[in-house]
């Protein structure tokens, strides 16, 4: 029997948290058509809270020896359920292209598929790369989750440059995956040295 203590931790809770905030994230973002200032700013609010709390349960779980499998499902499925609700409903408000949001997650979904395959042989960690990915990706969205019709045209420049930056990473990362997936699959196939 699973003890309950131990898997509703600290970290857990905070991570179910952020999977709780993004219902109330995309209803903010699409109060008026996605266009009242007031409540864009909301939804700003709420996506930037919920995406730091994802180095909030990383940290809880490290500092206390609280890493748990229900924490190691639930952390990935958090971040991509905030990116992807994001990314979608700016494309359906028409304010970021749809190829945009498809190549995301695209990548997205078809890493952890493979990762998904890759357990029978290892657990794949997350690179320096995947990390700084996320960030960029999580800076580029919470500058197009503001009014930008409202706010200096620098700034839809700014949010412009920070987005086309997380998409080279995100499919940069996304390459250098699948390339040590393959790696990792073809030495797992290849006959070991004492094997006739």
């Amino acid at each position: 029997m699973v003890d309950a203590p131990s898997v509703w931790n600290a970290a857990n809770v905070v991570t179910v948290l952020r999977i709780a905030m993004v219902p109330f994230f995309a209803l903010a973002l699409v109060v008026d058509g996605g266009d009242s200032p007031t409540w864009r700013l909301v939804a700003t609010a709420l996506f930037v809270l919920a995406a730091s709390t994802d180095r909030l349960d990383g940290w809880l779980a490290r500092r206390s020896g609280l890493v748990t499998d229900l924490g190691k499902l639930l952390d990935p499925i958090a971040d991509k359920l905030l990116i992807g609700t994001a990314l979608v409903l700016l494309s359906v408000l028409g304010e970021l292209p749809w190829w945009v949001t498809i190549l995301i997650l695209v990548r997205e979904l078809g890493i952890t598929i493979m990762r998904f395959f890759l357990l029978r042989y290892l657990v794949l960690p997350a690179s320096r790369g995947g990390k700084l990915k996320t960030v960029l990706q999580a800076v580029a969205i919470g500058l197009f989750l503001l009014p930008l019709d409202h706010l200096p045209d620098v700034v839809t420049w700014v949010a412009w440059v920070a987005m086309v930056a997380a998409l080279v990473v995100t499919m940069v990362t996304g390459a250098d995956y699948v390339r040590d997936a393959l790696r990792i699959r073809r030495e797992a196939r290849r006959p070991s040295a004492g094997t006739v």
